[in-house]
């Protein structure tokens, strides 16, 4: 039985999905399209005019960013004079998934460019004004038991599959609702990693002094790095985050916390086009929310910031994404959000008839 909300859905035939009807047909440019290399052209500049001495390596980063341009505009050539291949039409449809893990990184290597070191203390003070402690490590230290630090870790590694999970599910149910995925879930991506430029903040993880050449200032300094206790050092989950987080980790990049915002994008998708597995994947996005801070991750002020950069841009991202599209789609007829859904309500009544018997 189908699952969907139709009225929710963006419906299969509106002009602006790529690869669509209409004038739309065959147009190489999409919504994501453009904020992925408009990312790459703002970032360019970025390091252009505020490289200083913070970016030794500045003019690569420029070559790199000028070549991501290069290349992304020649698959978008490329696929339109070759539709019919499917390495091409891969690339075409994922590759700004691909690039999410690349901009991650990069942001460790820019972050320095406004502030010099990292914007931590003033969390740590703020939470241990509001808290009377240091949230993130009271939490393990309360709960340090095996049984319940696996299910956090667990939950912390389910961001990875939520990404790639919901993406791999629409694009086999619907091309139209996982382009609009993709869209919206690159446009929180793109923003926070803009946040982490800007505001370097590296998460709770340096208090245990996990930052080489960095130390907090006296006051907020423990004595003692907090430590994790040997039970939980033995569980898969942890070992399994351990090997995940310390070689691709970007310093820096903790406010706002992208696993906080992006997981509920992921589920908001969910309860739009697979509604299915709405509820178990709210849980795990709880429980997500949750081990950011039990597993040291995160403070609860790059939670917060996390949840509010959500409610913030996915509405403007679907606001974005629709406007584009009818911009795009040129010369077909203008479509109006009612008709919109009279379309898709029509589609899933075509859908749901049965078939006469031969």
């Amino acid at each position: 039985m189908d699952q969907t909300i139709p009225e929710n859905q963006i419906a299969d035939d509106l002009p602006w999905r790529p690869g669509g009807t209409g004038a739309e047909e065959g147009r190489q440019h999409t919504f994501v399209d453009t904020i992925t290399v408009g990312y790459l052209v703002v970032v360019g500049l970025l390091i252009f005019c505020l490289h200083g001495d913070a970016v030794p390596f500045w003019p690569a980063y420029l070559a790199a960013h000028a070549a991501a341009v290069g290349l992304v505009l020649a698959l978008l050539q490329s696929h339109e004079a070759h539709p019919g291949s499917r390495v091409l039409g891969f690339l075409r449809d994922f590759y700004p998934m691909l690039l999410y893990g690349p901009f991650y990184w990069e942001t460790a290597k820019l972050n320095h460019m406004l502030a010099p070191g990292f914007l931590d203390p003033s969390f740590i003070r703020l939470e241990t004004r509001l808290f009377g402690l240091e949230p993130s490590v009271a939490f393990m230290n309360r709960l340090p038991y095996p049984a319940v630090s696996e299910i956090f870790y667990a939950a912390y590694f389910s961001y990875y599959v939520m990404i790639a999970g919901v993406a791999l599910a629409l694009f086999l149910r619907s091309r139209a609702q996982f382009y609009h995925y993709v869209s919206v879930t690159s446009f929180v991506f793109y923003v926070c990693y803009l946040a982490y430029i800007f505001a370097p903040v590296a998460g709770p993880l340096i208090l245990s002094g996990g930052i080489d050449g960095y130390r907090l200032p006296a006051d907020v300094q423990p004595a003692a790095g907090p430590f994790f206790p040997e039970a939980i050092q033995s569980g898969p989950f942890y070992r399994l985050m351990e090997w995940v987080y310390y070689p691709f980790e970007a310093p820096g990049a903790s406010f706002p916390s992208s696993h906080v915002a992006v997981s509920i994008v992921t589920v908001y998708f969910s309860f739009r086009y697979l509604r299915g597995i709405r509820w178990p994947h709210l849980v795990a996005v709880v429980l997500l929310c949750a081990a950011t801070v039990y597993c040291r991750y995160h403070y609860i002020a790059d939670v917060a910031a996390g949840g509010l950069a959500a409610a913030a841009l996915i509405p403007l991202g679907n606001r974005l994404y629709i406007k584009f599209g009818k911009s795009a789609a040129g010369a077909a007829p203008a479509i109006s959000e009612s008709q919109a859904s009279a379309s898709t309500r029509s589609a899933a009544r075509r859908r749901q008839r049965p078939r006469m018997r031969r």
